[in-house]
């Protein structure tokens, strides 16, 4: 059976043998590079979990099983996503069904240049029955927080949001709270109306786990998502098949998914080579080894399996390493982008079951 692989942004199938695709993770005794023992039931679980999701967001989201996938990734990882593309693909539906799947308090907020800080994160409000102030929580106090067309708003809201997406927390006249989890912030932008926007500081950008896009559907998929409009289907009537308990425990058994040293070392060179580059003048920093080998642990436990395969760290390098790196000017002239780099790098970069396989 052929084994995909994600090149250049395009799915390619590589023919790999069941045991060559498992040869960077079998080991007869090998020891994982997180150290960790491995969580079976737990991770069996987290597989039974993903699944349900998957199915109940299948009921609102139609043919986007690969983004759902990457946004149970990002919330296992305890991350956050950039969701760029045009408007009327399913962006904010995404976020809603994600909340309403989990049982998860959503907001959401829609960023426009006269969007205060405090919009965002509450303020301390006057009553005069009591004589003192009470702080009124703002929308990034809920679970899920979809900030939609974040690029429309200053950067001095945009910033509100750095302490809650890094740290988990607020302050507010000096009163640092903590939000509940798990918390996620899902913001979109549109990547082609530029006029009135402010683009996103490259401290910002790299608080995000991975950009995704949603893409066009297929002509079938937007039959179908005519015909569910039609019938009045809306997240709200989607029943909750997993809560904050059990994303808990799964962000938990995540972290004990099987990773070999050879492919912990794959990583760092991956992510080093973007810092050498000729087009790059700014490249992926550590965050980004980080994010890259948490991620690869969680879509392999969202794909059923309790070890990390060269495809998983392929498949999601797009997603995690596009948006970390600045081209040189000149290089943008030519036309380069952030994402050729990338499938340069991957392509260059040899795969540690390669070399193992001969």
């Amino acid at each position: 059976m052929p084994s995909w692989v994600l090149r250049g942004g395009v799915e390619v199938a590589e023919s790999r043998t069941p045991d060559q695709a498992a040869g960077a993770h079998s080991g007869s005794g090998t020891q994982s590079a997180t150290g960790l023992a491995k969580d079976a039931a737990g991770l069996a679980r987290l597989a039974r979990m993903a699944a349900a999701v998957r199915e109940n967001i299948g009921r609102m989201i139609v043919g986007k099983t690969e983004v759902v996938e990457l946004v149970l990734v990002a919330l296992l990882c305890e991350g956050h996503i950039l969701l760029e593309d045009v408007p009327g693909v399913g962006k904010t539906m995404m976020a809603r069904s994600v909340a309403a799947s989990l049982g998860l308090r959503f907001a959401r907020v829609q960023c426009t240049p006269d969007l205060l800080p405090a919009d965002i994160i509450g303020t301390s409000v006057y009553n005069p029955s009591s004589r003192e102030f009470e702080f009124r929580a703002g929308p990034v106090m809920n679970q899920i927080v979809l900030t939609d067309e974040i690029n429309r708003a200053t950067p001095r809201t945009q910033s509100a949001l750095l302490e809650a997406m890094g740290e988990k927390q607020v302050t507010v006249d000096g009163v640092t709270r903590k939000l509940d989890a798990p918390f996620l912030v899902m913001a979109t932008q549109n990547p082609v109306e530029f006029e009135g926007t402010f683009p996103l500081p490259e401290a910002q950008l790299d608080r995000f786990l991975m950009r995704v896009q949603m893409g066009y559907p297929s002509a079938a998929d937007e039959r179908e998502i005519i015909l569910r409009q039609v019938t009045g289907m809306q997240p709200d009537r989607l029943v909750p098949v997993a809560g904050p308990e059990d994303i808990a425990a799964a962000q938990a058994a995540v972290r004990t998914v099987h990773v070999e040293a050879d492919l912990l070392r794959y990583i760092v060179d991956l992510v080093g080579s973007t810092r050498e580059h000729n087009d790059v003048s700014l490249g992926c920093s550590p965050r980004a080894s980080i994010n890259l080998f948490m991620s690869a642990q969680a879509l392999a436990a969202v794909r059923g399996r309790d070890y990390v395969l060269p495809d998983d760290i392929q498949y999601l390098a797009p997603c995690i390493l596009t948006h970390r790196m600045l081209l040189k000017p000149e290089s943008q002239l030519r036309g380069r982008v952030a994402a050729d780099v990338v499938r340069e790098v991957l392509e260059r970069k040899p795969l540690p079951i390669e070399e193992g396989a001969g």
